[in-house]
């Protein structure tokens, strides 16, 4: 899923929240899911990685490689602790 096509997505989720056609909790679910295929389908030279493990457990971000993935977590995370970074399958 491409960012065009993830923020359209997220619009349409927008207005039928808008309309009264769905609840927050429902929106919410539809957004987290539209935000998720698109780091896990992202097309380009990143991957999604997820860290398994220490504070860092479930974390997941967009890398051109495990170590460079291993560094933003570490950034992003105040104490990881130890953790394993692996690809993220489509």
């Amino acid at each position: 899923m491409d960012r065009i096509s993830a923020l359209r997505n997220v619009e349409d989720a927008l207005a039928r929240f808008e309309q009264g056609e769905c609840s927050l909790t429902d929106l919410e679910a539809e957004v987290r899911g539209v935000l998720r295929t698109y780091a896990t389908d992202f097309d380009g030279e990143l991957q999604a990685y997820r860290a398994d493990g220490g504070d860092a457990d479930g974390v997941v971000v967009l890398a051109s490689s495990r170590p460079d993935a291993r560094d933003r977590v570490q950034a992003l995370v105040e104490s990881p602790g130890r953790f394993e970074v692996t690809p993220v399958d489509p």
